[in-house]
Protein backbone atom coordinates (compact mmCIF):
# COMPACT_ATOMS: atom_id res chain seq x y z
CA UNK A 1 0.00 0.00 0.00
CA UNK A 2 1.65 3.28 -1.01
CA UNK A 3 1.68 5.55 1.83
CA UNK A 4 0.04 9.46 1.24
CA UNK A 5 3.32 10.80 1.48
CA UNK A 6 4.67 8.54 -1.47
CA UNK A 7 4.82 10.03 -4.97
CA UNK A 8 3.09 7.37 -7.78
CA UNK A 9 5.07 8.00 -10.72
CA UNK A 10 2.71 7.39 -13.26
CA UNK A 11 3.62 6.41 -16.66
CA UNK A 12 2.23 7.88 -20.66
CA UNK A 13 -0.06 4.73 -22.18
CA UNK A 14 -1.78 4.73 -25.49
CA UNK A 15 -4.67 6.51 -23.62
CA UNK A 16 -3.32 8.57 -20.80
CA UNK A 17 -4.43 12.21 -19.93
CA UNK A 18 -1.99 14.28 -20.00
CA UNK A 19 -1.26 17.34 -18.29
CA UNK A 20 1.94 19.19 -19.71
CA UNK A 21 4.09 22.24 -21.13
CA UNK A 22 4.95 21.99 -24.36
CA UNK A 23 7.15 24.55 -26.69
CA UNK A 24 7.16 23.75 -30.56
CA UNK A 25 10.17 25.73 -32.43
CA UNK A 26 10.83 26.17 -36.03
CA UNK A 27 13.82 23.67 -36.63
CA UNK A 28 14.66 24.26 -39.75
CA UNK A 29 13.37 26.90 -42.45
CA UNK A 30 13.76 31.01 -42.74
CA UNK A 31 12.03 31.08 -39.36
CA UNK A 32 14.43 28.77 -38.06
CA UNK A 33 14.82 29.15 -34.23
CA UNK A 34 11.13 31.01 -33.76
CA UNK A 35 9.13 29.84 -31.81
CA UNK A 36 5.80 28.36 -33.30
CA UNK A 37 3.51 26.88 -29.76
CA UNK A 38 4.86 27.69 -26.12
CA UNK A 39 2.82 26.77 -22.75
CA UNK A 40 5.97 27.29 -21.08
CA UNK A 41 5.02 30.83 -20.35
CA UNK A 42 1.42 30.37 -19.02
CA UNK A 43 -1.08 27.98 -18.12
CA UNK A 44 -0.48 24.15 -19.13
CA UNK A 45 -1.77 22.11 -21.96
CA UNK A 46 -3.84 19.31 -21.16
CA UNK A 47 -3.83 16.29 -23.87
CA UNK A 48 -5.93 12.71 -24.42
CA UNK A 49 -3.16 10.66 -26.14
CA UNK A 50 -4.93 8.81 -29.55
CA UNK A 51 -7.53 11.44 -29.74
CA UNK A 52 -5.74 13.48 -32.67
CA UNK A 53 -4.78 16.56 -30.74
CA UNK A 54 -1.70 16.15 -31.65
CA UNK A 55 0.16 14.04 -34.59
CA UNK A 56 0.98 10.69 -34.18
CA UNK A 57 4.16 10.97 -34.34
CA UNK A 58 4.35 13.92 -31.57
CA UNK A 59 2.67 11.40 -29.30
CA UNK A 60 5.16 8.66 -29.74
CA UNK A 61 7.99 10.03 -27.66
CA UNK A 62 5.59 10.63 -25.36
CA UNK A 63 5.08 6.79 -24.58
CA UNK A 64 7.24 5.37 -21.52
CA UNK A 65 8.00 8.66 -20.31
CA UNK A 66 6.14 9.36 -16.89
CA UNK A 67 4.75 12.32 -14.77
CA UNK A 68 7.81 14.45 -13.57
CA UNK A 69 10.25 13.54 -17.08
CA UNK A 70 10.89 17.13 -19.54
CA UNK A 71 12.53 16.14 -22.28
CA UNK A 72 12.91 17.21 -26.32
CA UNK A 73 12.68 15.37 -29.62
CA UNK A 74 12.80 16.88 -32.98
CA UNK A 75 10.67 15.66 -35.70
CA UNK A 76 11.60 15.57 -39.85
CA UNK A 77 9.41 17.70 -41.87
CA UNK A 78 8.03 14.32 -43.61
CA UNK A 79 6.98 12.96 -39.34
CA UNK A 80 5.29 16.46 -39.13
CA UNK A 81 2.82 18.02 -41.04
CA UNK A 82 5.00 16.75 -44.51
CA UNK A 83 6.92 18.06 -47.38
CA UNK A 84 5.43 21.43 -48.97
CA UNK A 85 3.15 20.14 -51.81
CA UNK A 86 3.21 22.69 -54.83
CA UNK A 87 0.20 21.71 -56.23
CA UNK A 88 -1.44 23.62 -52.96
CA UNK A 89 0.18 26.63 -54.38
CA UNK A 90 -3.20 28.01 -56.25
CA UNK A 91 -3.89 31.48 -57.95
CA UNK A 92 -7.58 32.77 -56.66
CA UNK A 93 -9.34 34.86 -59.11
CA UNK A 94 -9.72 38.66 -57.57
CA UNK A 95 -13.67 38.33 -58.89
CA UNK A 96 -13.82 34.81 -56.35
CA UNK A 97 -11.76 37.02 -53.38
CA UNK A 98 -14.07 40.12 -53.95
CA UNK A 99 -17.40 37.64 -53.58
CA UNK A 100 -16.37 35.99 -50.73
CA UNK A 101 -14.06 38.50 -49.06
CA UNK A 102 -15.68 41.96 -49.90
CA UNK A 103 -14.77 44.38 -52.98
CA UNK A 104 -12.49 46.08 -50.41
CA UNK A 105 -10.62 43.70 -48.67
CA UNK A 106 -6.90 43.92 -48.57
CA UNK A 107 -4.33 41.24 -47.88
CA UNK A 108 -1.01 41.46 -47.00
CA UNK A 109 1.99 38.72 -47.62
CA UNK A 110 1.87 36.08 -44.69
CA UNK A 111 -2.40 36.92 -44.01
CA UNK A 112 -4.65 33.67 -43.59
CA UNK A 113 -7.36 34.04 -45.55
CA UNK A 114 -10.27 31.32 -44.67
CA UNK A 115 -12.39 30.37 -47.90
CA UNK A 116 -15.92 28.37 -47.87
CA UNK A 117 -15.37 24.51 -48.91
CA UNK A 118 -17.57 23.00 -51.18
CA UNK A 119 -19.12 20.78 -47.94
CA UNK A 120 -19.61 23.61 -46.44
CA UNK A 121 -16.87 23.18 -44.31
CA UNK A 122 -14.17 26.02 -44.21
CA UNK A 123 -10.49 25.93 -45.05
CA UNK A 124 -7.40 28.46 -45.17
CA UNK A 125 -4.63 29.29 -47.17
CA UNK A 126 -1.88 32.04 -46.60
CA UNK A 127 -1.64 35.14 -48.64
CA UNK A 128 1.82 35.26 -50.61
CA UNK A 129 1.01 37.77 -53.61
CA UNK A 130 -0.94 39.87 -55.98
CA UNK A 131 -1.10 39.33 -60.00
CA UNK A 132 -2.76 41.18 -61.94
CA UNK A 133 -6.45 39.62 -62.09
CA UNK A 134 -5.11 36.90 -59.42
CA UNK A 135 -3.59 36.44 -55.78
CA UNK A 136 -1.59 33.50 -54.74
CA UNK A 137 -2.18 31.45 -51.87
CA UNK A 138 -0.33 28.59 -50.12
CA UNK A 139 -2.87 26.05 -48.69
CA UNK A 140 -0.23 23.71 -47.41
CA UNK A 141 -0.33 23.21 -43.00
CA UNK A 142 1.55 26.23 -42.07
CA UNK A 143 4.44 24.04 -40.77
CA UNK A 144 4.61 22.12 -43.77
CA UNK A 145 8.31 21.57 -45.24
CA UNK A 146 9.60 22.19 -41.40
CA UNK A 147 11.37 20.22 -39.18
CA UNK A 148 10.00 21.01 -35.31
CA UNK A 149 11.81 20.44 -32.29
CA UNK A 150 9.29 19.80 -29.44
CA UNK A 151 10.16 20.75 -25.64
CA UNK A 152 8.10 18.65 -23.09
CA UNK A 153 7.75 18.51 -19.31
CA UNK A 154 4.88 16.24 -17.89
CA UNK A 155 2.92 18.06 -14.83
CA UNK A 156 0.61 15.12 -14.69
CA UNK A 157 -0.24 11.52 -16.16
CA UNK A 158 -3.67 9.86 -15.45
Amino acid sequence: MIGKSEKVNHIVHANSYLTLHYRITLASGPGAGSVFMDTFTGNPATLLMGSNQWLPAMEEPLLGKKEGDEFSFTLTAAQAYGEKNPELLQRVTKTMLAEHAGENATFESGDMVEFPAPNGGRYSGIFKEWGDTWALFDFNHPLAGLDLKVDVSLLGVM
